[in-house]
């Protein structure tokens, strides 16, 4: 439920924002799929939070979304299509651009295509500066 998420989130945001590194990379999704809706990954109570510096968004074309998960037997997913992975992907954009907006954090788009993760990888550590 939501309430329960909302919960969670606050606990680990409050956990994450107490380590004393230089550098902390937070792996998040950018939101979840609920019965109520899409819920944000990243709302607001959480950035107020966290204060993140940064937002990196690692992604791929939907067709490669879906062939990943069709080859994915490791979890028990959802069957969605291409529209469907098009739509995430949409709602995935709406709730970046409201964390950089309200964090006044710069978002780097790094499209990680099959068989170039270490390109991809290599773009990440470039867009937070290591």
């Amino acid at each position: 439920a939501v309430d329960e998420q909302k919960q969670l989130q606050t606990m680990a945001a409050k956990k994450i924002s107490g380590i004393q590194d230089d550098l902390v990379i937070i792996d998040t999704h950018a939101f979840i799929s609920t019965k109520e809706g899409f819920y944000p990954g990243l709302p607001y109570h959480v950035l107020e939070v966290l204060k993140p510096a940064n937002f990196v968004a690692v992604s791929a074309r939907p067709e490669e979304i879906y062939n990943r998960r069709m080859k994915d037997n490791t979890r028990n997913r959802d069957i969605i299509s291409i529209d469907q992975i098009k739509k995430e992907l949409a709602v995935q954009d709406s709730m970046l651009s409201s964390c950089v907006v309200l964090t006044g954090s710069p978002l780097k788009s790094i499209m990680n295509t099959e068989g170039k993760v270490e390109e991809a990888a290599l773009e990440v550590i470039n867009a937070i500066g290591l």
